[in-house]
């Protein structure tokens, strides 16, 4: 019996979406990286937003959590889906405001020497690489459920979950670790 359902997007569709989205975000996030600040335009409000994107990633780990623990001690779909549409949710509003610090405010260099230097890189260059992972991860897993593909989305998920979950705590103690080096 096939219970999939049929979505405004075909398989092949929300391949290439998933494919666009993938190289997009992370050539936005690069070239923001290495613009010149004379481009940038002064606003304000924009250097609160590390500690807001903070509570942001705070709150995706707190929802992905429980909707892990709605779906696998509770077996209740309707809360799990609840939860991680809050994860999702939560994620997209984080990359934009990400985007948005990103775009107004000029880079900041972590402002430590040592050992302490060489964990923060650490932590910083797997957060990088796993978020630009985790992006078509998260979007293939919530394609496979809201298609009913739910085989394909358990598989997906055991290993979306624990990149996910990686990628969130990590963004918050990259962002303890380079507090001190903001100046707010």
């Amino acid at each position: 019996m096939n219970t999939e359902k049929k979505l405004w997007i075909s398989d092949k569709s929300f391949f290439w979406l998933v494919v666009g989205i993938s190289l997009v975000v992370p050539a936005v996030v690069s070239l923001l990286r290495y613009m010149p600040d004379n481009l940038r335009p002064s606003v304000e409000f924009a250097r609160t937003l590390p500690r807001v994107n903070a509570i942001i990633n705070s709150l995706v780990s707190i929802t992905l959590v429980f909707g892990f623990w709605a779906i696998r001690y509770k077996n209740d779909k309707g809360l799990h889906q609840k939860f991680m549409a809050t994860s999702f949710l939560l994620s997209t509003l984080f990359l934009v405001s990400y985007i948005i610090y990103h775009f107004t405010v000029p880079h900041v260099n972590f402002c430590k020497d040592g050992w302490i230097k060489v964990i923060y890189l650490l932590i910083l260059f797997s957060h990088i690489v796993l978020a630009a992972i985790i992006l078509p991860m998260v979007l293939y897993t919530i394609y496979y459920s809201t298609s009913g593909q739910f085989s394909k989305h358990r598989k997906w998920a055991r290993w979306t979950f624990p990149l996910w979950l990686y990628v969130s705590v990590t963004g918050v103690v990259v962002y303890l670790m380079l507090s001190p080096c903001l100046g707010n």
